[in-house]
């Protein structure tokens, strides 16, 4: 976490936290989502604007973190901004030699694969489950072919409660009030 935002967190404590306003879609774009936005619906039917600045995503990125409920948010100054996400807390890039990394360039050890149902394939590293990015999916089926990685099958809607996240922390605190 970046310094700046230690000091804001100190400074203002009690600032309310944010929903809705940020989410992470298959691709691993960020998009910011306002109320006429939110309006819409949730983030697969409305995904709002998509970040385009550099500085911000990675800003974004290294203040990226997990809360004890497994709800992906974005320390932004004093305030936790909630995290959408369309699929997974991340999204993976596989280079040539079946590397993966994140889109912030950490290189991850792979835990193993889980494909759904559906064919989505992704991948678990200690940093938490994260989809394999579709231009990538080739190299992920390659390392499955070459028994580089183990491979788990999990349906779509068990990988929220089985890997421990939530893809929506707005629909989360809708049902706690």
């Amino acid at each position: 976490m970046d310094d700046l935002v230690k000091q804001a967190m100190q400074k203002w404590p009690n600032v309310p936290h944010c929903y809705g306003w940020l989410g992470l879609d298959m691709r691993g774009d960020w998009y910011m989502r306002d109320d006429q936005v939110q309006s819409q619906g949730g983030f697969a039917q409305a995904k709002g604007s998509k970040l385009q600045h550099l500085k911000l995503i990675e800003f974004i990125q290294r203040n990226y973190m997990v809360d004890v409920h497994g709800q992906w948010y974005f320390q932004n100054g004093p305030q936790r901004v909630f995290v959408e996400l369309q699929a997974a807390p991340f999204v993976w890039r596989i280079h040539d030699d079946l590397s993966v990394w994140s889109s912030a360039a950490a290189l991850q050890q792979v835990l193993h694969c889980v494909v759904d149902e559906l064919g989505q394939v992704y991948v678990l590293s200690a940093q938490g489950l994260g989809l394999v990015h579709t231009q990538d999916v080739w190299l992920a089926a390659q390392a499955l072919e070459e028994k580089r990685w183990n491979e788990k099958k999990v349906l779509s809607s068990e990988l929220e409660s089985t890997y421990g996240f939530v893809k929506s922390p707005m629909l989360r605190a809708l049902s706690i009030t």
